[in-house]
């Protein structure tokens, strides 16, 4: 917040061990504990600071700061609509003043005044005063990502997207607020009436849309170059969400042999029961891909691309041109790609579902996921959205948001570390086999160069041994974490045949081609060297 300068000397202030916490601060003057009167329009405006008086004995005489007249609306607006604005919006209003102040206004009457004086109106309902915009209520609509068309890199997207131009919450800090709230107010019925017939913009309920969420989906429809993207709880959810939304009772879909366990058992086990059946095919099995198509009526081909764990890539193109030719949609998880390494619509796709919790959020500390593509589908997945539930947290788009200023730096030392590792690792007299698109041994990497621009930060590799000696090559790395996920500034390490199948036999597992010396390393933002030097070592313990 913007505040007037002025020409009396700095003040130091002292800390009061206690104060008087008000939802709707008064500066009127009036002493702390006088109950202060707030009219109908709840509108309280700001006296005078830097008049005359100071300290006296420790205690603050005088009103010491000037805010601008819409300083304490907006307060009062935000503090209810931001909980990290709370604490100081109340300590400021509490501790104001600890009685009248010589030389300053007398009378709240007399601060209006004063602050009348500074205004300057820019439309109807709207004025900047110092720096400061009211409008009465958080703003809905969001930014206008056309205009973020000047800026010609992802990296400056991702800082900038959805906030610098034009953000959908009034307020002048440079970070986003977290607003937590639940539900949002209607001034009058006939506002609700409007709203409910699309004459006014307006958030309505927590699970329905929040100021804080609406930036990360701006951000990455930017990134993505997509007309409207949907956020969620997590990745799961934005998967289990999209195929229930699109893929009709008795329908039927086609997916692939490489993917997430919990992707296949939803599949598998849960789709049917709706009676929806599916196909799986080989990732570059288009042969199969147009086979399925034309012996049953595909609603939709979901796949990943790259695959996890083995990292295979889909020809988008080609195959959104097959589905598109058969009325089937396609839908990209792009998680191990993320939206700088691969941009799946631009490619010929209708959606590209990511789970935010690994690259785009970054840090190993929020769950998320988001469905981007054109509105009518986005939109078509967002009704049945608000019926099931998984909203996303506030504090958590928060975190996304947070984490994605950093996307591209993360991305390009992730992308660098993993194809140097990959090129050592393949060296190696200990490793049987390297799978990393990067290299020119991945069944998919002529295709990968040409539909990716980096290829990714996760090497899947198998060590020269058995599933205890895998175990003690794993037990000896110093740097990574033993765990599930991947993505994040801390490097990861897992055993899928231990983190993601060791309920299943070991003949069961190799089904899905999980042997037991495999092993999945996610590279962080560590020093390559560092990384180099604690694999080579590990190694040599086998």
């Amino acid at each position: 917040m913007a505040v007037s300068s002025c020409s009396c000397p700095p003040r130091v202030f002292n800390a009061y061990s206690s104060f008087e916490c008000r939802s709707d601060p008064d500066f009127s003057g009036a002493t702390i504990g006088d109950k202060p009167h707030v009219g109908s329009s709840r509108r309280v405006t700001a006296s005078s600071f830097c008049t005359g008086g100071g300290f006296g004995g420790g205690v603050l005489s005088s009103l010491i700061f000037r805010f601008p007249p819409n300083f304490v609306r907006q307060l009062s607006v935000k503090a209810r609509r931001n909980c990290s604005n709370i604490g100081v919006a109340q300590v400021v209003a509490a501790s104001w003043s600890n009685g009248p102040a010589s030389g300053s206004p007398s009378s709240a009457a007399a601060a209006s005044q004063a602050a009348a004086a500074a205004t300057v109106p820019v439309a109807d309902n709207v004025a900047v005063v110092e720096g400061c915009i009211d409008n009465g209520s958080v703003q809905i609509g969001g930014s206008d990502n056309s205009r973020t068309s000047f800026l010609s890199s992802d990296g400056s997207i991702t800082v900038h997207a959805g906030e610098r131009l034009g953000r959908g919450i009034v307020t002048d800090a440079i970070t986003t607020p977290v607003v937590n709230t639940s539900a949002y107010f209607f001034k009058k019925t006939q506002e609700l009436i409007d709203f409910k017939e699309k004459r006014h913009k307006s958030f309505e309920y927590g699970r329905y849309g929040n100021p804080t969420t609406v930036v990360v989906e701006e951000k990455i429809s930017a990134l993505e170059g997509a007309e409207s993207t949907l956020i969620m709880a997590s990745g799961m959810c934005g998967s289990t969400v999209m195929l229930m939304a699109l893929v009709p009772a008795g329908g039927h879909i086609v997916t692939t042999t490489d993917c997430y366990r919990k992707t296949r058992i939803f599949i598998e086990t849960i789709l049917p029961k709706m009676g929806i059946s599916a196909t799986v095919i080989d990732p570059a099995d288009v042969d199969g891909l147009e086979a399925a198509l034309n012996k049953n009526k595909v609603s939709l081909f979901f796949t990943e691309s790259p695959t996890n764990p083995f990292l295979r890539c889909v020809d988008i193109e080609k195959v959104s041109k097959l589905c598109h030719s058969k009325g089937a949609l396609v839908c990209i998880d792009g998680t191990f790609a993320t939206p700088l390494n691969q941009k799946a619509l631009a490619l010929g796709a209708d959606l590209v579902l990511h789970s935010a919790t690994k690259f785009i959020g970054g840090h190993n500390d929020v769950l998320a996921g988001c469905i981007s593509g054109s509105e009518k589908l986005v939109t078509e997945i967002c009704t049945l959205h608000h019926i099931l539930g998984g909203t996303l947290n506030p504090n958590a788009a928060y975190l996304i948001i947070r984490g994605m200023k950093t996307l591209h730096l993360r991305v390009q030392q992730q992308n660098s570390t993993a194809l140097r590792m990959a090129k050592v690792l393949e060296a190696h007299p200990r490793v049987r086999r390297v799978y990393y698109p990067g290299l020119p041994s991945h069944p998919e990497h002529e295709l990968a160069k040409q539909q990716m621009t980096g290829f990714g930060g996760v090497v899947s590799f198998e060590v020269d041994g058995d599933l205890m000696t895998t175990i003690k090559f794993v037990d000896a790395l110093k740097i990574p974490y033993i765990a599930p996920s991947f993505g994040g500034c801390e490097s990861i390490v897992d055993q899928p045949a231990i983190m993601s199948y060791w309920d299943l036999s070991q003949a069961e597992r190799h089904k899905y081609g999980i042997k037991d010396n495999l092993v999945r390393f996610s590279f962080g933002v560590e020093d390559f060297e560092d990384l180099k030097a604690d694999i080579l070592q590990a190694l040599e313990t086998i």
